[in-house]
């Protein structure tokens, strides 16, 4: 098949190449992100926690606060 004059330019099909290309990149990047966000929308199953059923003891919540200060972020915002 043989083109019109200014369509034989090879400037002008590599820009009719390149809009199609960049055209079907932009699709299936468009397609890929819905699936991700779809994905995301459902529920998520719920992780028993030990927490949730076995009481702790005082020493145990007091070792567990212990452990949550050291890890709480200091005046500079950076761990202690």
């Amino acid at each position: 098949m043989i083109l019109p004059g200014q369509f034989t330019d090879a400037r002008v099909l590599t820009l009719i190449g390149l809009l199609a290309v960049s055209a079907a990149v932009w699709v299936a990047l468009g397609l890929r992100g819905r699936t991700r966000r779809d994905r995301a929308a459902a529920p998520l199953e719920r992780v028993w926690h030990p927490q949730e059923s076995v009481a702790l003891t005082p020493a145990e919540e007091r070792a567990f606060d212990q452990v949550v200060s050291r890890l709480s972020r200091g005046t500079a915002g950076r761990l202690r």
